[in-house]
């Protein structure tokens, strides 16, 4: 599993023109699932997540977590993270997990995250998304497991 965190200022979802998700501060997250994840990733990833601390403090030092900062996360669905990129010029997906194990490994995250007290929005798994992103500094990391 593999998750893009970026620290945003606004980050917005839209499928077919429509507007279907929004956040203000926070992290927009893009979850990569492998066709080896399983559930054991979930919690330890969801905890590194909502505990990273990404957030300037009053000294501007990176030292508040999005909860913190009472941020929301805003996850999108990213299959191409899982992508296999080292030889030739086309990226190879057969790392990444069939989009029925994926779509329950993202609800599942989806879930646990949820449960964390922190405001949650969410693309549409599978669709064809529009990401309108505020990226904040820019500040990104990549979160691995």
């Amino acid at each position: 599993m593999r998750v893009l965190v970026q620290r945003v200022q606004q980050a917005g979802v839209y499928v077919d023109g429509e507007r279907i998700s929004h956040i203000d501060k926070g992290i927009l997250a893009f979850l990569g699932i492998a066709s080896a994840d399983d559930e054991t990733q979930i919690e330890m990833l969801v905890k590194k997540l909502v505990g990273l601390r990404i957030f300037a403090d009053d000294q501007g030092k990176m030292n508040l977590s999005v909860k913190d900062v009472e941020g929301s996360i805003l996850i999108v669905s990213q299959f191409t993270l899982c992508a296999d990129t080292k030889k030739g010029r086309r990226p190879d997906f057969f790392t990444a997990a069939a989009p029925v194990k994926a779509e329950v490994l993202y609800n599942m995250f989806l879930e646990k995250l949820k449960a964390s007290g922190v405001d949650v929005q969410s693309g549409r798994f599978g669709a064809s998304m529009k990401v309108h992103i505020i990226n904040d500094g820019p500040v990104t990391f990549l979160l691995e497991r």
